[in-house]
């Protein structure tokens, strides 16, 4: 592995990690790489779709309720017919595949990772 570059407290300052509960979830079979839809609630109103490619590990109905690490201030990204309006953040395994990142207990909705 290469050695990650180092950046600055001010650079990480700038990344907006929230997290956000999966409400809604879909096949999108139109994906280039297979991929599920997400609908994910911040609270107080603040619902952002989003597109994973997790479907090694998890399906549409596995991941409703689920809270997960978001990056909440990208632009957002056209992926073929859908807008996706946050990175959903996960680990990406040897063999390609990716696992959520998540909390390990509950948080409330739309707090920011420190």
């Amino acid at each position: 592995m290469e050695a990650p570059q180092t950046i600055q407290w001010a650079d990480f300052e700038r990344v907006e990690l929230r997290v956000g509960t999966i409400v809604r979830a879909e096949p999108f079979p139109e994906a280039r790489k297979p991929a599920i839809k997400l609908w994910i609630d911040f609270g107080d109103g603040d619902e952002r779709p989003s597109s994973a490619q997790i479907t090694h590990h998890y399906t549409p109905d596995t991941v409703v309720g689920k809270q997960v690490v978001c990056v909440c201030n990208f632009p957002p990204r056209q992926i073929g017919p859908f807008m996706s309006h946050v990175l959903t953040c996960g680990f990406i395994l040897p063999d390609g595949s990716v696992r959520l990142a998540i909390p390990d207990g509950p948080v409330p909705n739309g707090t920011r990772m420190a």
